[in-house]
């Protein structure tokens, strides 16, 4: 059986897959685990090999939010030890979010509370057709403070006004109804439909996709004024005269593949 709470590995075309490696207790996080994710995505971020990164799980469910364990834990901790608590977990969705590869979380079973926010710190999110979402955390008096953001910027505020305030299960078509998976698959063709994702990944140049995911960041919320106009320009012109852009523009001309495919 694999062994740690977090299973890393690295193919040979530079796709890394991080897997939660606790489904005795449905993938729950502790301080522990949200310690080991967050060491783990640094490296992966750091390594200029890696290509694409998959956020996978073992068992049932993909993530259940927090540990029960944990939370008892926390339950006994003052203020400050609870903040501390927190900070880990938003740097750990911060890292995830703000990751230079493009990322996929393949959700092969339910996601509660924490987990929905791992799923939408990702950049595509694929769902097999019986997993399910809830954010449930109004149910146990508690709000869904940390994973707020990424959740709102992945289905708005009016979803989120329903969902945070219910904490009723969300099936699969709903979720991709709403805009919290891209797609949802059969169940045994979860694996398959990721891989999908990594080919096509792997045809875009590593450089131009981290400024991309870069550039959706600069560009949400704000207004397409002078300053705006300037920043894109500014963008535009660093990536046209980088390595990158110009292997790219000069493999298109002269119809071969770029370095990097």
């Amino acid at each position: 059986m694999p062994e740690g709470n977090v299973l890393v590995s690295v193919d040979t075309r530079g796709v890394a897959t991080i897997t939660l490696n606790r489904p005795e207790v449905h993938n729950a996080f502790d301080d522990e685990t949200i310690e080991r994710l967050t060491r783990e995505l640094r490296t992966l971020g750091d390594d200029e090999d890696v290509r694409v990164v998959l956020l996978t799980a073992r068992g049932k469910t993909f993530c259940a939010g927090a540990d029960l364990n944990w939370m008892k834990r926390s339950a006994k901790f003052s203020e400050a030890e609870n903040l501390h608590d927190v900070r880990s977990l938003i740097e750990l969705l911060q890292i995830l979010d703000a990751l230079p590869q493009p990322t996929v979380a393949l959700i092969q079973g339910p996601a509660y509370a924490g987990g929905v926010g791992l799923i939408c710190a990702c950049d595509i999110a694929i769902a097999a057709r019986h997993a399910r979402f809830s954010l449930t955390e109004v149910r146990l008096g508690l709000i869904p403070a940390v994973i707020s953001p990424f959740v709102i910027n992945t289905i708005g505020d009016s979803y989120a006004r329903r969902y945070f305030l219910t904490g009723e299960s969300i099936d699969s078509a709903d979720a991709e109804r709403i805009g919290l998976v891209h797609e949802v698959v059969p169940d045994e063709a979860l694996t398959v439909r990721g891989d999908t994702f990594v080919k096509l990944l792997l045809q875009g140049g590593p450089n131009a996709q981290a400024e991309a995911k870069n550039l959706i960041k600069a560009v949400h919320g704000r207004t397409l004024d002078g300053d705006m106009l300037v920043d894109l320009a500014k963008r535009i012109a660093r990536i046209r005269v980088s390595d990158e852009g110009q292997e790219g523009i000069n493999a298109f001309l002269e119809k071969r593949k770029p370095r990097w495919r």
